[in-house]
């Protein structure tokens, strides 16, 4: 799996850029600002329709286009999969006032020239992003899990990405219903049509997430044995919001650590459970507005030999777990998708100590197409930059190329 060539166009700060990639790993070389972040999101952006680094596709455009009278931005990708010898993937970006809204974007997504759905996207070329901030899957909120969890998963299978985007717009609808049924504007039959909805997505999500982390236990542990010589155990435990159990008895629940993939269940054995859980608090549901359980409320913890590395573990040992945690995730969609997916380093080589440094440039063998960033390059050894190509991105522009 390969982009073969990027082109971008009022994107961030490129006006117009044709690159044509090399394969094997790409250093990025530039001071800051200069666009370097800018080319790992246009990749990502492609793959997913989303940014990693901004909610608003106002800030993607170009500062000089923001005052044209339609505002637009386009990237395009041609891209080689096992599958297929080429694809191009085109996305534009542009101002939507037909109904007098002058801050809305719309995406228009092309394949191969065809207008299709953000959903087909899916499958057609992956990604794994690593970056610096990613040590809140250890030391931040559920939120930052979960989101782990979906933009992994929503890369790889459809069923889950469209069970996502219904979990997600029912959840407001369901809550503002809640709120109209406190107020007696509603009635609590009215529910019933949504919560249809959400147990069906919201059992599709759950069952997806315990049959994910179970698959990426294995390499995180095995990643993380090297990266400690063998000295601590990374295990992996899915807190849902509620505790759907294989017999429904409480006697093979998977909230626990370690939890093996015999006891999986899917998401017709959930969906009844989900629903029980919905009626159980429906009046405490109604009576603070909010849907109490669901995906929206999951949680994964890591565990390092048995202690929450969230609660106990040092800052070296959450870099180790996240690590650890991103090549599995890396090694996953390889065995998933029968390929290795791109795998993108923003400015994360900095923040390793050496020995992680050195694992990790270890691991690019070649065989994964990898874009990494950096705003130093005596960071890197010799040997390493012989390997691999260097770009020098100067003010939005390719400056120098070495092969």
């Amino acid at each position: 799996m390969h982009v073969e060539h990027l082109s971008l166009t009022n994107f961030r700060n490129y006006a117009r850029l044709e690159w044509t990639l090399p394969r094997g790993t790409t250093v990025i070389h530039g001071a800051n600002a200069q666009g370097k972040t800018s080319l790992l999101e246009a990749i990502y952006y492609l793959v997913t329709s989303r940014s990693p680094y901004t909610t608003s596709d106002r800030q993607l455009i170009h500062w000089r286009a923001a005052d044209d009278p339609i505002p637009f931005a386009r990237l395009a990708a041609e891209v080689s999969t096992r599958t297929s010898p080429l694809d191009r993937i085109e996305m534009t970006l542009m101002l939507d006032n037909t109904n007098g809204d002058s801050s809305r974007f719309k995406k228009v997504v092309k394949i191969n020239g065809s207008e299709k759905r953000v959903m087909d996207l899916v499958g057609l070329i992956n990604v794994v992003l690593f970056l610096p901030r990613d040590l809140t899957l250890v030391e931040g909120a559920p939120a930052d899990r979960r989101r782990f969890m979906n933009e992994t998963l929503a890369q790889v299978d459809g069923d889950y990405l469209e069970a996502l985007t219904t979990y997600e717009k029912i959840i407001p609808q369901r809550n503002a219903l809640l709120r109209r049924i406190s107020d007696k504007q509603a009635a609590p039959h009215e529910l019933d049509y949504w919560d249809s909805q959400l147990i069906k997505s919201g059992s599709i999500l759950i069952a997806a997430r315990q049959r994910f982390l179970r698959e990426l236990e294995a390499s995180a542990q095995q990643a993380h044995h090297d990266l400690t010589g063998k000295q601590e155990t990374l295990t992996l435990q899915y807190q849902p919001s509620f505790t759907p159990t294989a017999g429904n008895d409480g006697q093979l629940s998977f909230n626990m650590t370690g939890l093996d993939l015999h006891r999986e269940m899917s998401a017709d054995q959930i969906a009844p459970q989900f629903a029980d859980q919905l009626e159980a608090e429906k009046s405490e549901s109604v009576k603070r507005g909010i849907t109490l359980s669901g995906p929206h409320r999951d949680e994964l913890r890591l565990h390092i030999n048995g202690h929450d590395a969230g609660l106990y573990g040092s800052r070296g040992q959450a870099r180790t777990a996240v690590m650890a945690l991103k090549l599995a995730e890396l090694t996953w969609m390889k065995a998933r998708i029968g390929e290795w997916p791109l795998l993108l380093l923003d400015e994360v080589i900095a923040e390793l100590d050496s020995a992680r440094r050195a694992y990790l440039l270890e691991r690019l063998d070649g065989a994964t197409q990898t874009l990494m960033t950096t705003t130093e390059l005596d960071i890197f050894t010799d040997s390493f930059l012989e390997r691999a190509a260097v770009l020098h991105i100067v003010n939005g522009q390719i400056a120098t190329t070495t092969p």
